[in-house]
């Protein structure tokens, strides 16, 4: 036998593996390294986040992905360029992490890479009929492997279109084996560049937990930052605080053909930028909005999206908690807003359950691979958008 399928094997068998689940965004504010402690699998699944960074990235390596971010017309040898560099990056970012930590490369058993998207066309969105459900994410795992020495789980989301899904979002894996709780009604929201959530019901039944896309997270409210402040972020929703929505901007932006499909769905910054908010403010005739009050509705429009996508899986008569993760849970304009769509849930954070609601997505990477390398026996039904398989193309260091 290879001496590295042996090790991975060996790996599999371990009662508790260290895995380091990496993150990078469509924000592409930088990379979270989630170091994590696993045991058992499935809705056994134990995870203990032993150590947690966000390396961010300078703006030099940003301006580099957005030449190729989201585009359809695109300089194809800076893709090919930039899809090596990155995995070379991440792969040594971990380094410096386990150096800060103190921790020796050869006590990590593997990483887990969820990669660099940079362009998701579910065929809900390219509605060419001949072609698939398709995404891309590049920072290849082979030189992550190379780099550190570490065997690497990478490209998680193509098993997923491969099997009918949108390769998005793939939460609902992790956050029914680390989250769900009998008898507790919960919803994991995500506020990253796009909001998404998973359902978890009381009953605790694989095939009824569900997942989606629900729209626009911070990936607009960080992009008119950028213009009007020149911050990557509105921090803590000031600027957004001095303005006022404009309902008839706010209608024009809720036109979009994704919010009237069905459940599971997903979308981009391919859909949702500023191109799209510009064609709303000339369909409502708002071309002239103070930044101020743009920024109000955009803060109005991500709240609005996501209470009315929460709004169609829940019951009056039931009792939801919501625990909140990703950037936007930062900022009290959109959360305050969320609490008044939704009175009837109770907000919390992932962090009262034990992750850190800025590490979650990483996390849930590492649980990704912890479950190919050592579950993958739960059902998750028979269903479009949630199908039962193991993810994560295998990387050898050499």
């Amino acid at each position: 036998m290879n001496s590295q399928i042996q090790h991975l094997y060996d790996i599999a068998r371990k009662p508790e593996r260290r895995i380091i689940g990496l993150m990078s965004g469509t924000s592409l504010d930088g990379l979270d390294v989630a170091l994590c402690r696993i045991s058992g699998s499935g809705p056994d699944t134990n995870v203990t986040l032993e150590q947690f960074a966000t390396v961010p990235f300078d703006e030099e390596l940003k301006a580099e992905i957005r030449t190729i971010f989201a585009k359809s017309t695109i300089n194809f040898e800076q893709l090919c360029l930039l899809n090596p560099y990155i995995g070379r990056l991440h792969g040594q970012l971990i380094l410096d992490c386990l150096q800060n930590w103190q921790i020796e490369p050869s006590s990590i058993d593997i990483v887990a890479s969820h990669g660099q998207t940079v362009y998701h066309a579910p065929k809900s969105q390219h509605r060419r009929d001949k072609f698939p459900n398709a995404t891309l994410q590049i920072g290849d795992g082979d030189h992550i492997a190379a780099i550190t020495g570490i065997l690497t789980f990478s490209d998680f989301r193509q098993k997923h279109v491969a099997h009918g899904g949108e390769g998005a979002p793939l939460a609902v894996y992790g956050d029914y084996f680390m989250f769900s709780e009998a008898g507790e009604n919960r919803i994991l929201l995500n506020m990253g560049g796009i909001a998404n959530f998973t359902y978890l019901p009381a009953n605790g039944d694989a095939s009824n937990v569900f997942t989606t896309d629900t729209g626009p997270g911070n990936t607009l409210l960080d992009a008119y930052a950028r213009k009007f402040l020149n911050k990557p972020y509105d921090e803590d929703g000031a600027f957004a605080s001095l303005g006022q929505v404009n309902p008839d901007l706010l209608q024009a932006l809720k036109t979009n053909h994704f919010f009237d499909a069905a459940f599971p769905k997903t979308t981009g910054p391919e859909v949702f930028n500023v191109a799209y908010v510009e064609q709303a403010q000339a369909l409502s005739k708002t071309t002239n909005l103070h930044p101020a009050n743009l920024m109000a509705t955009l803060v109005q429009f991500s709240a609005d999206t996501i209470a009315e996508a929460i709004e169609q899986v829940t019951k009056e008569d039931e009792t939801y908690r919501i625990y909140m993760s990703g950037g936007g849970m930062h900022n009290p304009e959109l959360t305050g807003r969320l609490r008044q769509l939704l009175p009837n849930c109770i907000f919390g954070l992932t962090d009262e359950l034990g992750i850190n609601g800025d590490a979650k997505e990483a996390v849930l990477f590492a649980v990704l691979a912890n479950e190919s390398l050592a579950g993958g026996n739960t059902s998750f039904g028979d269903r479009q958008g949630v199908p039962t398989v193991s993810m994560g193309k295998v990387s050898f260091p050499k």
